[in-house]
Parts: structure tokens; sequence; C-alpha cells
């Protein structure tokens, strides 16, 4: 993150998904490859822990996946090149080009101040704002332009969720600051 600006800014976790083969035969593949759990009954897809980087993968038999717990795009990609290699082991052919995008962030940031959330709630547009300090102590602030909601707390310290990449993420940031701005 070369921007100064936005130096507090942290990736707390990343969610992808897409298709990584054609097919997979679960019960396969989840007796073949350690970490790996299938329960039928309780959940159609299989659940595949990594260690390193500590990841989580859903697979189902379709061949799409879903991974979370992923920090930076290095961890997407070893992470990727894990699976696939696990799936070869198992006996099923992954894509070749497997077709995963990201799907959602969530980051975490420090505005170094304290805000008066009552105020923030009182001025800014009432479709985009919840605040209900008896339910939860932040305000859920949803942004229209990039679509991502903030969590916004009197400590000054925000999750941004929704987000598709990082500079959907200092644009909502941005956004929330000019907000911020009108109200002081």
């Amino acid at each position: 993150m070369a921007d100064k600006k936005y130096e507090s800014l942290k990736i707390e976790n990343i969610v992808a998904s897409g298709t990584i083969a054609e097919s997979i035969d679960l019960v396969a593949f989840s007796e073949k490859v350690g970490n790996c759990e299938l329960n039928k009954k309780r959940f159609p897809g299989a659940v595949y822990r990594i260690a390193d980087p500590k990841i989580a993968c859903l697979i189902f038999s379709s061949g799409k996946i879903v991974i979370t717990g992923i920090r930076n795009d290095k961890a997407l990609e070893d992470g990727l090149a894990i699976v696939t290699k696990s799936l070869r082991d198992a006996g099923v052919e992954p894509l070749k080009e497997p077709r995963i995008a990201i799907t959602n962030m969530v980051c975490s940031y420090n505005l170094d101040r304290y805000i008066n959330l009552n105020k923030m709630a009182v001025t800014l547009n009432i479709e985009n704002v919840e605040y209900e300090p008896e339910q939860f102590p932040g305000l859920v602030y949803r942004i229209q332009d990039p679509k991502i909601v903030v969590l916004i707390f009197s400590s000054g310290k925000i999750i941004l969720t929704g987000g598709k990449n990082l500079e959907d993420v200092r644009k909502a940031l941005a956004v929330l600051e000019k907000k911020l701005e009108s109200i002081q």
C-alpha cells in the first residue's frame, strides 16, 4: 500500500470464488486428501483447510470453489496452486485456467479520531445509514458507489466490506472522509 494517506488500511479477509474443475467426485477427493471434511447431510460441499497459507476452501461437485481466509494476492495464488495439486493427486483434472475472482474484501482502517455517531446518523442520508446503539455499537453506512458497507465506531475504527479490490476500498474511504468533513 504505497499510499501514505491510507497507511492503517489493512486487509482482514478476502473471499474468492469461481470454477476450478468441470466436476469433482467429492467422496473420492475427501478420502484422498488430508484436512478435507465431507458431510453431505450437513453441507453439500467439501471443506478443505490449508495450513499455509491459512485458508479454507468450500469445494462443490459442480467444480465450483469458494476460498476464504485469504490475506493477499500471493495467498490466493499459493492456495489455488495447492488446491489444483490436491485435485490432480486425487485423480481430478483441474481447469488449465481456473476462473476465480475476488467476490468480497473485508478491510479495517483507523480514522485516528473520535466520531460522533449520533450526529453522523442524523446528518447522513437516512436510507444509507443504520444506527441503533442499543443493538450494536457501530453505525452502518452503505456507500452506493463503490458499493461498500462501512461499520463506523465512535473510536474512529472502521470496517469496510463488499469491495472487490483495494481501489474500491480506497474510493469508499475518500467518500467517507468527505462526508465526515461535511458534518464536523
